[in-house]
């Protein structure tokens, strides 16, 4: 018989941190589209942390497309999580800190890092304090982007997959298959279909022909922590090569961030992403070459959160993230509007979106 949770992380807490240390209580956190569980343990010890986040696994912890797509021939040997926590530590981004881990028996024990994610801890601030903590998250970004892609780690999972041709029209195709076809009214014709995957090959050949580098996967405003005065990086486990712009689209345009990070501040944002990267000696790259770049890693991820929340709503019964759909299509729109050969697409998806019209 499994062991009570509770009981099991009073071990747990006990072998990592010390006899001393006693579990107090442990409250359930709110999930994320993972199938992965978070608790908070509340620590009653004089030399332990007052508190720990547990996280506790399921499955094979790595994302769908890449189950899908068998990207690893064989299963990796060791949890993506801790397999990329630790090339990420000696790095030196700022990730929590670990205290144990215990495959086997599915628990990791983690640092606090509190409750107030990126999002959170901008609402109602003042101009300059935003662009304050989004330049503090830049700067994690170039950390990971520069100095992860310079010192490559072949037993690191990361460095092992990449956002190609392949991977991009498998994105593509989850928004087709659970954004259109699978969703309440949602079907579409052959035509249209044939025409929109046209478009989607389009955008997908001329990403993967931009040089990758080290990417998180998911750099948004929820998977980043503001504790004291710095940016925290959780969930990495995803990590992989693709272009540069994918991670700093992800940050200025994930679910609602625009409605904080309009025009001006995105502009000033790019200009820093750009300026800094040159200071750590990149090489420079023309605006106007990245900004196109990041518009179609903006357009393509939109593109596949919209079906991977409606899949998170039809196949995980997870409705929660449906509230986010009508503001990035409404990105989408704008987008789109804003590259003349795949502008064609709008009116398509107007037929199928009233947040398109």
């Amino acid at each position: 018989m499994t062991q009570p949770l509770e009981k099991l992380v009073s071990e747990k807490i006990r072998a990592a941190l010390g006899d001393q240390a006693r579990l107090v209580s442990l409250a359930a956190l709110a999930g994320d589209a993972s199938s992965r569980r978070y608790y908070r343990g509340k620590i009653e010890s004089p030399a332990a942390p007052q508190s720990a986040i547990v996280m506790q696994l399921a499955g094979s912890s790595l994302p769908l497309s890449s189950e899908e797509l068998s990207i690893f021939r064989e299963p990796p040997k060791e949890l993506p999580f801790l397999n990329v926590h630790r090339f990420l530590d000696r790095l030196g981004v700022r990730v929590p800190a670990l205290y144990g881990a215990w495959p086997e028996e599915g628990l990791i024990l983690l640092e606090d890092l509190g409750d107030r994610s990126l999002w959170d801890c901008v609402q109602g601030l003042p101009t300059a304090e935003v662009l304050k903590w989004y330049e503090k998250a830049i700067d994690q970004l170039l950390l990971i982007q520069i100095e992860g892609t310079r010192k490559p780690d072949a037993s690191c999972i990361a460095f092992q997959q990449r956002f190609d041709l392949r991977l991009y029209l498998w994105e593509f195709d989850h928004f087709i298959e659970y954004g259109l076809e699978k969703r309440p009214g949602g079907a579409i014709g052959d035509g249209d279909k044939a025409r929109l995957k046209a478009g989607f090959e389009q955008i997908a050949r001329l990403l993967a022909d931009l040089p990758p580098c080290l990417n998180h996967r998911d750099y948004h405003s929820w998977n980043l922590m503001a504790r004291e005065d710095e940016v925290a990086v959780i969930d990495f486990q995803d990590a992989l090569l693709a272009p540069p712009q994918y991670d700093l689209a992800s940050l200025l345009n994930d679910r609602e961030t625009d409605s904080v990070i309009q025009p001006a501040l995105e502009s000033h944002l790019l200009d820093y992403y750009l300026s800094k990267r040159e200071e750590l000696g990149e090489r420079r790259i023309g605006r106007d070459e990245f900004f196109e770049g990041y518009v179609l890693s903006a357009l393509q991820r939109d593109f596949k959160v919209v079906g991977r929340f409606y899949y998170l709503d039809l196949v995980k019964g997870k409705p929660g993230y449906k509230k986010y759909i009508p503001h990035t299509l409404r990105r989408i729109k704008r987008h789109l509007a804003k590259l003349p050969e795949l502008e064609k697409l709008i009116p398509l998806l107007a037929e199928h979106f009233e947040e398109m019209r």
